[in-house]
């Protein structure tokens, strides 16, 4: 135990003596595993929120778009295929469906007070029952205003009101869309998604009349379970019911449809999510191994000046696994510095993040650090610490007493 902490002592030793080498290798660590911790927690952080929007649900609602499986991210960004009147009905005469609500979007242009802004619009069908339904099953609520009863009011998200325009908006504000005014009735809360918030809600068949959408169809809907049912048997009784209702249309068996249960769509982004979190680990990987190239590099060098320290440790008695020992606790050392230095910078960041998020509603990115995360930071500089070192070590650790001293003869 005692030549252990003379080992611990000479290698700190040996690194103070060599400060701005030493550190500047360290820095390449601090880097690396900033890198991995900072990009961690963002996509640690999108998972948890996305998570809890699929929480939001409570198993009550189930998704059904147009298109496969594999196109389901693109179809709710781009759209493109529509939900026809048929299917519409097909879905609401599935068993344990309760209510299904239509949901259609697009990009338009409004104006409010002699200014003109891009924006999104959107609509629902049946729309006040629609209001009710997302009130209570994806969380609504008002910051300002009232919820619209009539069908030249609109609500909108808390970016079209606060941010798109010069002027913020308020209830009982008149914006016109594509030649039509319209009073806004109420000013959402934030949702907790930028797309959500920079839209503007309003009755399908206004939406419909204002955007030439054929009347009955739907970019994608919202299907309300009956109470006590469960939503994996409901999924399959509709895609059963859309199946027979798509056969009669189109004489064909081919499924250009989806059903997405809150399960199924928490598979898909975590498997999503995953992959990402592998891709951010593989570049930030990178960026440790270049770390370890410079331990591997100023381990080196310090055996080439210390060789006649090596050689007289070796003379008085130092075995070749004290010498090894010694210079490995030193690379160790350099790669846990790194390692801690970089969860410290990775953790301001993240924590930076949050605070922001706090007080501005409309930035939505958040943070999670793990105890796993930290853990792994540490244990893979520290391993990389080590093996970098491991082969200078080695070196060390053969020379000959009588060669390391000839040298400085």
């Amino acid at each position: 135990m005692e030549e252990l902490k003379e080992y611990f002592n000479i290698a700190i030793r040996n690194i103070r003596t060599r400060f701005l080498r030493s550190w500047l290798t360290i820095l390449g660590i601090i880097i690396g595993v900033f890198l991995i911790v900072s990009l961690l927690s963002l996509s640690e952080g999108l998972k948890t929120t996305i998570n809890k929007q699929l929480q939001a649900l409570g198993g009550e609602m189930i998704m059904v778009m147009p298109g496969s499986d594999e196109n389901i991210f693109s179809a709710m960004v781009f759209g493109g295929a529509k939900l026809q009147k048929e299917d519409i009905e097909a879905i609401k005469k599935a068993p344990g469906v309760d209510k299904v609500l239509g949901f259609s979007y697009m990009g338009s242009i409004a104006r409010y007070r002699d200014e003109s802004k891009q924006i999104a619009i959107a609509g629902y069908d049946p729309w006040k029952e629609g209001l009710d339904i997302l009130s209570i099953f994806q969380g609504w609520s008002l910051a300002d205003g009232r919820w619209p009863s009539k069908g030249n009011e609109v609500l909108i998200g808390s970016q079209v009101a606060n941010e798109i325009f010069s002027k913020k908006m308020k209830a009982g504000s008149e914006v016109t869309i594509k030649g039509r005014k319209f009073e806004v009735a109420g000013i959402l809360d934030s949702l907790g998604s930028q797309q959500d918030d920079s839209m503007v809600y309003m009755d399908m068949k206004v939406y419909q009349d204002l955007t030439g959408e054929k009347r009955g169809t739907a970019s994608y809907a919202m299907v309300k379970l009956e109470e006590g049912a469960n939503e994996n048997v409901v999924a399959a009784e509709i895609e059963e019911s859309l199946r027979e209702t798509r056969k009669r249309r189109s004489g064909t068996d081919e499924e250009d449809f989806s059903v997405i249960t809150s399960e199924k769509m928490g598979e898909i982004t975590g498997t999503i999510l995953s992959i990402i979190q592998i891709v951010i680990i593989g570049f930030a990987s990178i960026a440790i191994i270049v770390g370890g190239i410079g331990i591997t590099n100023s381990m080196f060098t310090s055996v080439r000046e210390r060789t006649k320290e090596i050689g007289i440790m070796k003379a008085i008695g130092a075995t070749n696994s004290a010498i090894l020992l010694i210079f490995l606790i030193e690379a160790g050392i350099v790669g846990i510095l790194g390692g801690v230095g970089g969860i410290l910078l990775g953790t301001l960041l993240a924590e930076g993040i949050n605070y922001y998020a706090q007080i501005n509603p409309s930035f939505y990115f958040t943070t999670t650090i793990t105890p796993w995360m930290i853990i792994f930071a540490l244990a893979f500089s520290f391993s990389v610490g080590c093996l970098a070192g491991f082969f200078p070590a080695r070196k060390a650790a053969k020379l000959k007493p009588v060669d390391a001293l000839r040298r400085y003869e």
